[in-house]
């Protein structure tokens, strides 16, 4: 191995996005460059842990090289393990040590965050309050303020009709119900209710549904990417004090640590 090769091994950082439609993943610089290609597969219609876990292991099998893994989850995460997980197989995830089970199979150091914090972390400039909604199989929010995270919080579930909650009132299967027209009206709706209880100097919206929106959004509302999210999985690992997240190691090389 040359030494180019070799410096590109300890820098380079596996990036995985775990959505509840597909799992993306691709080899990212420490500046969060691309290094590979971006790639990605069907999420199992049985998400349970383990079949999640096989369709990882096929999709970043290709990819190298890298030293260390960046994962996003769409659920609360604490310390490596899965507390929630509304739009996978829910009932199978709480408890369960994610983070530890990527290490241990890619023998790799992991950071495991909320999918939309992953998000932001690529996407936001930095700046003031910025707010990311991710529109896709579910809702997912990250809030952040002058570029480093807040705590997160699972704001999709918070009633915003008298039956609905934000999750079911915009995600995908209430798109594929109402229709776009439809859809789209309530999205509006949302923004609305952001600005006025959040007042964000930026709205950011991702997610495979933001290019459904076909209203006009104000100068400080964006839509991007999840190729440009996936990128958060190289900052997730530039600042560990500044994102307090919790490293696991894998078991048979190291003891996990802060």
């Amino acid at each position: 191995m040359s030494s180019v090769e070799k410096k590109e091994e300890i820098t380079n950082i596996l990036s995985i996005d775990i959505g509840g439609t597909s799992i993306k993943a691709c080899i990212l610089t420490e500046k969060g460059d691309l290094f590979s290609e971006y790639t990605k597969l069907p999420t199992p219609k049985n998400s349970t842990p383990e079949a999640v876990i096989k369709v990882i292991h096929e999709l970043v099998t290709p990819l190298a090289p890298y030293s260390r893994i960046a994962i996003g989850f769409p659920g609360y995460v604490k310390c490596g393990v899965v507390e929630t997980a509304p739009n996978l197989a829910k009932n199978k995830w709480a408890g369960f040590p994610l983070a530890q089970h990527i290490s241990d199979l890619l023998d790799k150091p992991v950071r495991l965050i909320n999918d939309a914090d992953q998000q932001a972390l690529g996407i936001i400039g930095g700046k003031g309050f910025e707010i990311v909604l991710t529109l896709g199989t579910g809702f997912g929010t990250s809030l952040t303020f002058d570029g480093e995270l807040l705590p997160h919080l699972e704001l999709a579930h918070l009633p915003v009709t008298k039956n609905k909650d934000y999750d079911a009132y915009i995600g995908d299967k209430a798109f594929v119900k109402e229709g776009k027209k439809d859809w789209n009206e309530r999205v509006h709706r949302v923004i609305q209710i952001y600005k006025t209880v959040f007042n964000y100097d930026e709205l950011y919206l991702g997610g495979g549904n933001a290019k459904q929106i076909d209203f006009e959004l104000d100068h400080n509302i964006h839509i991007v990417s999840n190729r440009d999210g996936i990128k958060g999985g190289a900052k997730l690992w530039a600042a560990k004090e500044k994102y307090h997240v919790f490293t696991t190691y894998p078991k048979l090389n190291s003891s996990n640590g802060k």
